[in-house]
């Protein structure tokens, strides 16, 4: 069975189905990866046999086939983007908001990575495989050294957006300097990657009002936060019940084993996929929201 099918299967059958804060060395595709799960703890639910149900059968297949060789079950499908936003961009009273969560009722979190630093080749296969939308908050000092890697993910569906020239702690510089280092790294994304960004998140989530008038003079529509961050195998959270709630947005980074004492990225995002199935939510994408 082909693992790498195409993002159309994939939300066919998974709609069909009901399933409504480095620099690591390249190794091997399969070397890296998480044992795949035994043939008999794959998700039980199949299609129902009959000449129509074929292909949505065999797509089935695919995708539990391509979660298990990453030791994970599918996930439940997200839902349709709403029809209108629930964050109105740019706001109308002309300021640029800061947000950490999404208003919605529906089980769905965002995944968002930052900074840039590791460019490992198997966190490109796994999200070409998964299928698992996210957004990269994105430095040039980070990635300067390799802006294809990120080109490729692009190409996948993560959306690009603003981090900073050289990550600095925003709240130590004066309003000039913080321009510069949003208004630089505007220019430089929409250089690189076609369009201008929409979303920025300041350094260490550190900003004051003068990040807030930086950020609109550059064209930014809204400075985004989050509520939880993924370390190497467990979350830090903001609220007191340490649990997801509907519409947090989740932070991680593109770190690898010198930063992950060992742990690779794509292993880091198999535990944070792990806890979100845990809590039976599911993952959306950001822009469609925001």
């Amino acid at each position: 069975m082909n693992r790498r099918i195409t993002g159309a299967a994939l939300a066919c059958v998974l709609l069909a189905t009901g399933v409504a804060t480095g620099c690591g060395t390249e190794t091997g595709t399969d070397s890296r990866r998480p044992a795949a799960a035994p043939s008999g703890s794959a998700p039980s639910g199949s299609a129902p046999s009959g000449p129509s149900s074929t292909g949505e059968g065999d797509a089935r297949a695919g995708v539990e086939a391509a979660y298990a060789q990453w030791g994970l079950e599918p996930p439940v499908a997200p839902p349709a983007p709403p029809g209108a936003k629930p964050v109105e961009l740019p706001a109308a009273d002309g300021q640029v908001p800061v947000i950490s969560e999404i208003p919605t009722r529906q089980k769905i979190v965002f995944l968002t990575f930052d900074d840039g630093a590791e460019k490992d080749p198997e966190f490109l296969t796994m999200m070409r495989e998964l299928k698992i939308p996210f957004t990269m908050f994105l430095t040039d000092s980070a990635i300067s050294a390799d802006y294809g890697y990120f080109g490729k993910l692009q190409d996948l569906g993560a959306g690009v957006h603003n981090h900073t020239l050289t990550h600095p702690n925003l709240r130590t510089l004066g309003a000039a300097a913080q321009q510069q280092e949003i208004c630089g790294q505007q220019t430089k994304l929409k250089d690189r990657y076609g369009t201008t960004p929409r979303l920025f998140r300041p350094p260490y989530g550190n900003w004051n009002e003068d990040t807030r008038a930086a950020a609109a003079s550059c064209g930014v529509e809204a400075i985004v936060l989050w509520r939880e961050s993924m370390q190497i195998k467990n979350m830090q959270y903001q609220r007191g019940d340490k649990k997801l709630h509907p519409g947090d947005i989740v932070l991680a980074h593109f770190r690898g084993p010198s930063e992950l004492k060992g742990t690779t990225m794509t292993e880091m995002t198999v535990n944070l996929l792990r806890h979100i199935q845990e809590q039976g939510f599911t993952v959306a994408r950001l822009e469609d929201y925001l």
